[in-house]
């Protein structure tokens, strides 16, 4: 299965057919519905709509749509329906022209006071009029699946990409392993004849004082303890198994955001251990380049649905 990104975006129109030459608004030119989805991260899926009082019926069967497709993201569901096209004018009929007449010597009847109505404000009341009369029942949901696909197919991309991205730093992660795991034995070489010749002088300053076996023992007593200290063997175990687990999901796909972001904080884990127990500058940079890219790495799963 693939892996998807939370990141998207996606929109679709529809054209209504011509109002007929019955209607009221007969002269009002063809209504058009357009409909957008965007998608950011999110912990969860979390949905909003802004539709016009039009479509508000809607909202239910579009929640359900999105909820069966879509398991985490900040979502928002925009619509618009444009009633004119473009350059038109809204023309009013007689009879909606004798209502707003009507309606206008009431309420001046009781409010002399009051402005008339304009002819910009007449053709507002005709558009808005206009575009209450189409009904958009099927055409709504249609232009909702049409609009949803295209959104996951530009999640499917987004996701492909971050893929690349992730297994990119997985394939330098692995090397940078390979480069600190000959330093350790070669440290602990290092720092055993370090307290080998520092027992030695110690012995010719005593003048004999105290055993060269005892003396001998000491050191490598004291060298052990020093490799135990700074071993990073085990870290570095875990950070491959956990490399070979984020590739695993990233093979597998589907819904393995939060399973990576989990895996994340375990790589930071031992990277953090690996510069804790650095007794080499060479294994501090290791360590430090190992942490920027995991916290690039946490960037992109973080974008990972």
């Amino acid at each position: 299965m693939p892996v998807y990104s939370m990141t998207g975006y996606a929109s679709a129109q529809h054209g209504a057919a011509s109002f007929g030459p019955d209607s009221e608004n007969r002269h009002i030119g063809p209504s058009r519905l357009g409909l957008e989805i965007r998608s950011v991260n999110s912990r969860f899926l979390d949905l909003s709509f802004r539709l016009p009082e039009e479509l508000r019926q809607h909202e239910p069967a579009l929640r359900e749509l999105l909820t069966q497709r879509l398991k985490r993201g900040k979502v928002e569901v925009r619509a618009a329906i444009d009633t004119h096209s473009p350059g038109s004018v809204a023309e009013p009929s007689p009879r909606l022209l004798q209502r707003l007449n009507a309606v206008q010597d009431t309420v001046r009847a009781w409010l002399p006071a009051a402005a008339p109505l304009s002819v910009a404000d007449v053709i507002r009341l005709s558009a808005s009029e206009g575009g209450a009369s189409a009904d958009w029942s099927e055409a709504v949901p249609a232009l909702a699946q049409e609009a949803l696909a295209a959104l996951m197919a530009a999640r499917e991309r987004e996701g492909a990409r971050l893929v690349t991205m992730l297994l990119g730093h997985v394939a330098q992660l692995r090397a940078l392993a390979l480069q600190a795991a000959p330093l350790v034995p070669r440290l602990v070489e290092q720092q055993r004849t370090r307290f080998l010749d520092r027992w030695k002088e110690a012995m010719a300053l005593a003048d004999g004082a105290i055993a060269p076996d005892m003396a001998q023992d000491r050191a490598l007593t004291e060298a052990t303890a020093f490799a135990i200290r700074i071993d990073v063997a085990e870290e570095l175990t875990r950070l491959a198994s956990h490399l070979d687990e984020i590739e695993r999901l990233l093979a597998k796909g589907a819904e393995v955001g939060k399973r990576l972001d989990f895996l994340i904080q375990e790589l930071h884990r031992e990277a953090n251990t690996l510069g804790s127990k650095s007794a080499a500058l060479e294994l501090t940079h290791i360590s430090v380049d190992m942490k920027v890219l995991i916290e690039q790495m946490r960037e992109q799963v973080q974008n990972i649905e």
